[in-house]
């Protein structure tokens, strides 16, 4: 797979607000996790990655993941609680739902327990309703959105203080 390919790649999930996508062939795995705020969102795995290279090839590896990263809009500052603990933030732009579907209960309230893993509320973009988990257990101190509001990628969605 080619520099190229693998940058359109990354475009794709970034454009169409995808959770992640993976690909393989021939023995070259490649995992692009749309749901990740770092650059480290792109996954490669080759046997020929092993090979020693040249100093000039390994930033280029990286730097599609960065460069394509888009630059955030202002983000809005979590709103101070006086509670430590950890701020989930919105993985992509769209509008946050805190239930499945409007007659449902919400995924979470305030006070709850909640386990890594477990689906915290929906972001919908572009019509594609994506789950957003926790990535740590613990309990829910704050919900920062309110029902059917837009939000923007990084915004804080949950402050989450350790179990």
């Amino acid at each position: 797979m080619t520099f190229e390919q693998i940058k359109e790649l990354i475009d794709l999930v970034w454009e169409r607000g995808l959770q992640g996508l993976e690909i393989e062939r021939q023995g070259f795995r490649i995992r692009i996790d749309g749901r990740v705020e770092t650059p480290e969102r792109v996954i490669v795995s080759d046997p020929r990655a092993a090979e020693p290279r040249s100093s000039t090839a390994s930033p280029g590896t990286e730097a599609p993941a960065a460069a394509d990263k888009p630059a955030p809009a202002e983000k809005k500052a979590a709103p101070e609680t006086g509670v430590n603990g950890h701020v989930l933030k919105s993985p992509i732009v769209g509008t946050f739902y805190r239930a499945p579907n409007p007659d449902a209960d919400p995924y979470v309230k305030k006070g709850d327990e909640v386990k890594e893993g477990q689906v915290l509320c929906i972001v919908e973009a572009m019509k594609l309703m994506n789950e957003i988990e926790s990535d740590q257990a613990g309990v829910i101190e704050e919900i920062y959105p309110k029902n059917a509001q837009p939000v923007e990628f990084g915004e804080p969605l949950f402050l989450i203080r350790p179990a």
